[in-house]
């Protein structure tokens, strides 16, 4: 994926007159310059925001999606390899998850502390050099550098809870600093992200650039972490006076830039040379087979995920029959909106085709652990579809430039709602999930207690599905070192094996495991490790108890 890069040049002259060579440089320009005026300066805060998209692609996981650590998803191939075995391995915990396995591929320590560093750089920079730039531009561009700075150290928090704090004061930066509390780092997060939404402009004045509803949609997420429900509920209702709201489709929310449900966006240009692979990554892999190149598939969604969803007229079918063998086809056609907008199976319509993910089809199929790479085939019987671009013609090229969404109401919605159950206001939380469902056609009834909470935890597993939320949610909520179902021990995922019979249109399903033994995700999980090289630099600061 190539970042945006910001970069100026200033052309010097020689004077005629001057006998001595200019040293100066010519491809770079000086911080005193660079914050000299408001247009510069932005530049300056736009390096900045590029790490929006290490936040959202890089730093969850180093090995792929998140949901391949919970039932939600499955990466195919047996190579040991991110996107492979590895995130397999994540899953399957045990004595696989040391110190060092666990820095490498999940904590980024090291890149969070790089960019808060950058951010306070920025943030000194602009109170020291920037006092020229009018001041309601300084107060704009200090409200967009906290924004991000308090979204960062979210992203610390949530992983390590106790963590080391900097702020702008660049004379405080030390080998060795001790940890705050994890209170100490939800109040630093706070501070930065409501100044932001203080001094933010509305979405409408912002000129593209980061806003008040970036903002308070931060907030909602992060208080959330915190415990401070109020906070959540506060700014979730300001998102709902700015104009936000759930969009009449599901599906669009995803494939309809700047639409009134999305928050925030990062967007691609292949014009430009801004592109990604999340599409060499999870398309079908027919539609790299049908233009004679080889990608796609290297994660699917499981049965496990398929049986979450209801029926479009509310309730679960029973899928015992397809817990062994059968050629009675799968109620696909009968499953909710948001089914049909995330997963594709067999016979689903994409780009002008049916998907054949099954053996000898186009898409094809490929038994995990027999075949150590499935080139595209399928190890579950499905593949994703949201996120993916049915739009995306391969044979032009091979990058894609979907925009990923970030921030949209229907988080905030679901944050509303848990932050009023947690307040003990049932009445809060329905409302909530009563819109999330009444978009896709569900009906509702009101709950209390116990169904009120499986009611908020069904919709945030398949509203938010495949958004990089669930494991998270899983860990903040302390429910992953339970069982299976509540949590992620004791169990393993599941696909269907699809086969064509000698009957034409009909197909055998068989139901298959696609793990090697089953998941376990120990209690110590509950925050990652310090990594070594703190450890060794750092006299101030001692590993976790869980990690020693």
């Amino acid at each position: 994926m190539k970042k945006i890069l910001i970069a100026l040049s200033l052309c010097g002259i020689l004077a005629a007159c001057n006998k001595y060579l200019d040293m100066t440089p010519k491809d770079s320009i000086s911080d005193k310059v660079m914050w000299a005026t408001t247009e510069s300066a932005e530049y300056a805060v736009n390096s900045i925001y590029s790490y929006a998209y290490d936040i959202y692609a890089y730093w969850p996981s180093a090995v792929g999606m998140t949901e391949a650590f919970t039932d939600e998803f499955k990466y195919g191939s047996y190579v040991n390899f991110a996107y492979c075995l590895i995130p397999s391995q994540v899953a399957y915990g045990g004595t696989t998850l040391t110190n060092g396995f666990v820095s490498v591929y999940l904590g980024c320590w090291g890149g969070l502390y790089d960019a808060i560093r950058r951010t306070n750089e920025a943030i000194s920079n602009l109170k020291t050099l920037g006092t020229e730039l009018p001041e309601a531009d300084q107060i704009r561009l200090l409200g967009e550098l906290r924004l991000m700075r308090g979204w960062l150290y979210f992203e610390l928090v949530k992983r390590y809870k106790e963590v080391i704090i900097y702020d702008e004061d660049l004379t405080q930066i030390a080998v060795d600093k001790a940890l705050s509390t994890e209170a100490q780092g939800w109040d630093f997060i706070w501070e930065d992200l409501h100044y932001a939404a203080t001094v933010l402009p509305l979405k409408a004045d912002a000129k593209g650039r980061l806003d008040k509803g970036a903002a308070c949609a931060l907030i909602t997420r992060a208080m959330l972490y915190a415990g401070q429900y109020d906070k959540v509920i506060a700014a979730a209702e300001e998102l709902e006076n700015m104009g936000y709201g759930l969009l009449g489709q599901y599906a669009d929310v995803f494939t309809v830039s700047g639409n009134k449900e999305v928050i925030l966006q990062y967007n691609f240009s292949y014009a430009d040379g801004l592109t990604h692979d999340f599409d060499f990554y999870y398309a079908p892999g027919g539609d790299y087979k049908l233009v004679g190149q080889q990608g796609g598939g290297y994660g699917t969604p499981t049965q496990e995920m398929v049986e979450s969803y209801e029926l479009a007229t509310g309730g679960f079918p029973k899928w015992d029959a397809w817990h062994g063998t059968t050629t009675a086809e799968p109620p696909y056609a009968q499953l909710e909106p948001r089914f049909q907008a995330t997963i594709l199976y067999n016979g689903a319509a994409w780009k002008d085709r049916k998907i054949e993910p099954y053996v000898g089809g186009t898409d094809g199929w490929c038994q995990w652990n027999k075949e150590p790479q499935p080139q595209g085939r399928t190890t579950t019987g499905y593949y994703l579809r949201k996120g993916v671009d049915e739009t995306h013609n391969l044979a032009e090229r091979s990058q894609s430039t979907q925009h990923f969404v970030l921030l949209r109401y229907g988080e905030v919605l679901l944050n509303k709602a848990e932050a009023c159950f947690r307040n003990n206001d049932a009445a809060g939380a329905n409302d909530a999930v009563r819109a999330i469902r009444k978009r896709v056609g569900l009906p509702y009834s009101d709950k209390s207690g116990d169904a009120l909470w499986q009611a908020i935890r069904q919709e945030r597993r398949i509203e938010l599905a495949f958004e990089g939320l669930w494991y998270w949610d899983l860990r903040r909520w302390e429910e992953a070192s339970q069982d299976y179902p509540i949590g992620l021990n004791n169990y393993q995922v599941h696909g269907l094996k699809i086969e064509p019979t000698a009957v034409e249109g009909q197909y055998l399903y068989t139901y298959v495991s696609v793990d090697d033994k089953d998941r376990n995700f120990p209690s110590k999980m509950y925050r990652f490790p310090l990594p070594e090289g703190e450890l060794n630099s750092n006299s101030l600061v001692n590993q976790y108890p869980e990690w020693n």
